[in-house]
């Protein structure tokens, strides 16, 4: 357990992986646009990786300006699939066109973490996990949606594998907490390195 450390993310999924951990933090919104951000670097032509690492650091950067005696944790999640960035459908209808779009494909899921002490970058990681959707009837699709829609709205792909989502999938290969959208081995493993978790 350990005190000075400042989640920049309103996940809860990411809340409950390091609480989980036995880490002691405090969840505080970046509140940058990301939607913004996420175009114009798409429009600069910025892979998906490299989107989800400049993502998380804007995040960490922003809180790092403002909590200068605290690491700040930031964290970030795209998703690819054929060479196609995918973000968080706006609406059900989204959804399902999404869902159908992803059937019987395989996506990549990349999550970025990356840490801010004082205002100067420390350590950064990006995990990643390939997904492959089962071939999902329309039918099928209509009814998780709508049995589902308020569960997954903030979920980029539409699904949460530690639920109901987990039907969906047909095969992951890579890392399961980057599908979670936190890479906490790796970062777990720094603050042991930085002395901030004892093991």
């Amino acid at each position: 357990m350990t005190i000075g450390i400042i989640l920049a993310s309103k996940s809860h999924i990411r809340s409950e992986l390091l609480l989980k951990a036995g880490l002691k933090f405090t969840a505080v919104d970046a509140d940058i646009d990301e939607k913004e951000a996420k175009s114009s670097y798409i429009n600069k032509g910025y892979s998906a990786r490299d989107l989800a690492d400049i993502l998380a650091a804007m995040k960490a950067k922003k809180l790092s300006c403002k909590y200068l005696d605290r690491l700040v944790i930031g964290c970030d999640q795209i998703m690819e699939c054929n060479g196609q960035i995918l973000s968080k459908a706006n609406n059900p209808s989204e959804l399902a066109g999404q869902l159908k779009f992803l059937r019987n494909k395989s996506h990549t899921l990349y999550s970025a973490c990356v840490v801010y002490s004082a205002k100067k970058l420390e350590w950064r990681f990006i995990g990643s996990a390939t997904i492959t959707i089962r071939n999902l009837s329309d039918d099928y699709i209509s009814k998780y949606v709508d049995d589902n829609w308020n569960e997954v709205r903030h979920c980029v792909g539409g699904y949460q594998i530690e639920k109901k989502g987990i039907f969906l999938l047909s095969k992951i290969k890579g890392d399961y907490f980057s599908v979670l959208g936190l890479p906490v081995i790796q970062l777990l493993d720094h603050l042991v390195t930085r002395g901030v978790l004892k093991h």
